[in-house]
């Protein structure tokens, strides 16, 4: 185990170590006693279901290290615009029999955040339209209102818990991503996930440094009055192991997080595939969440290739925005080339829209053309699936161990969380660049 400290921030493992649970339990319960926490109260923001990490271990380490010593406690769940967990799904998240929190976090409330409740938020202000220009290199010139969970305001201490990963929207998730867009108002979210989607998760994804997104991110995040600190963890293989753990503020912990997952997370190809197959776990239940599984293929497709996602689990694209069924998937020309069409709608929807679709081209004439195919194999009906512009295959048609023996098919177990790239690719190394603001540009740049 190699323990450094620097930058304000303590970190242990690396990305060829695994961490035992006693060195997890350890190295929470040391940074933690020695955070200046007695008698304040602290909100401690946890990521749901879709992203895997070892959370019950985590969590009992933070609750020992906390109870008793703090006046008030509370977890809240990071959701976005995910749909909320249920208590049994609660349960299993956070290690507990259901119904019986109390009894594995005593004096402990756990919430889901409710981003579609107008009165679970709380306004911080708003960043004017030129600084939003500034942050998003000229992409974006339109003020946002942040808006933040009341759990965070209404206690003394934030405490961000939760691991990092190479992301589609802002380059590599965690840090203060947990608490925008995690537990912000969805007015930030369309707007943050609307740039990510003017850079292209194909660009963005996988980046280390502050992207424009991280760069919005982060200024919503020096809004929050109360005191922030981050565990931001990297997850190792088996699942449920931890390569690392970075503690203190929560940029300078994120960064060194994104160290370890950019080594650990992201696997380089020589040359591209003509097809891959993505096995989707049971923890994306649907394919808002589901979709991933391409974001993390996308840039090893050759042109002409096709993604498959499968996953038989799935049944519907999303509960939680059921415009989608009206938007469909198109690439990002296709909406920004006829804006005054969707300039009304959510941008997130759109940004998922994009993000699902992939790269591709959109003229009034020659029409859109995505550079690969999108194949859904799960339980949405198929009518369903060519009405939102995706092609479709019967999962019952799938042999994952016939497809692997094919040449040129790569087959991606437990699709969503590791990144594929072409070993020529771009290093990541760098922030994405920035661009100058249009003339004239108010929402959306001419492409």
């Amino acid at each position: 185990m190699v323990e450094t400290s620097r930058l304000g921030i303590t970190q242990i493992g690396g990305c060829s170590e695994l961490l035992t649970e006693n060195q997890i339990r350890a190295f929470v319960h040391e940074q933690l006693q020695g955070a200046q926490l007695e008698g304040r109260s602290v909100c401690v923001l946890v990521p749901d279901a879709t992203r895997s990490c070892p959370l019950p271990v985590l969590m009992k380490a933070v609750h020992g290290a906390l109870h008793g010593r703090v006046t008030r406690l509370t977890v809240v769940v990071a959701l976005g615009t995910h749909a909320k967990m249920t208590e049994g799904a609660l349960a299993v998240h956070l290690g507990y029999e259901p119904g019986m929190a109390s009894d594995r976090y005593p004096s402990t409330t756990v919430l889901n955040h409710q981003w579609w409740d107008d009165s679970a938020l709380v306004a911080l202000g708003s960043i004017p339209a030129d600084r939003v220009a500034e942050l998003s290199g000229g992409r974006l010139n339109k003020a946002v209102d942040v808006q933040v969970n009341r759990a965070v305001i209404e206690h003394d201490v934030t405490l961000i818990v939760g691991p990092v990963f190479p992301h589609e929207v802002v380059g590599f998730s965690g840090g203060n991503k947990y608490l925008f867009p995690g537990v912000s108002g969805r007015e930030f979210i369309d707007l943050s996930h609307w740039l990510g989607a003017l850079i292209t998760s194909t660009e963005i994804i996988g980046t280390r440094g502050t992207t424009p997104v991280r760069a919005l991110i982060d200024e919503a995040a020096s809004m929050i009055p109360g005191e922030c600190l981050a565990l931001c963890v990297v997850t190792g293989s088996p699942a449920g192991s931890l390569h690392s753990i970075a503690f203190g503020d929560p940029q300078a912990a994120w960064a060194a997080a994104v160290g370890v997952s950019a080594e650990s997370h992201i696997r380089y190809l020589d040359a591209p595939v003509g097809r891959v197959l993505s096995l989707l776990a049971t923890r994306y239940d649907d394919m808002w969440t589901g979709a991933k599984g391409f974001y993390k293929v996308e840039p090893i497709v050759a042109d002409g290739g096709q993604v498959v996602l499968y996953a038989p689990h799935i049944t519907q694209l999303s509960a939680m925005h059921p415009q989608m069924l009206e938007i469909g998937y198109h690439c990002r020309d296709y909406f920004v080339k006829q804006w005054d069409r969707f300039n009304d709608r959510h941008w997130g929807d759109l940004a998922h829209s994009t993000q699902l679709r992939g790269v591709g081209t959109y003229d009034p004439v020659a029409g859109e053309r995505p550079r690969v195919t999108v194949t859904l194999a799960t339980g949405i009906p198929e009518a369903v699936v060519r009405s939102v512009n995706l092609d479709y295959l019967d999962p019952d048609r799938v042999d994952p161990a016939v497809w692997a023996a094919e040449p040129g098919t790569l087959v991606v177990p437990d699709a969503g969380e590791v990144l594929y790239r072409l070993r020529d690719a771009k290093s990541g190394e760098t922030s994405v660049p920035f661009m100058n603001l249009p003339k004239g540009a108010e929402t959306s740049p001419s492409l």
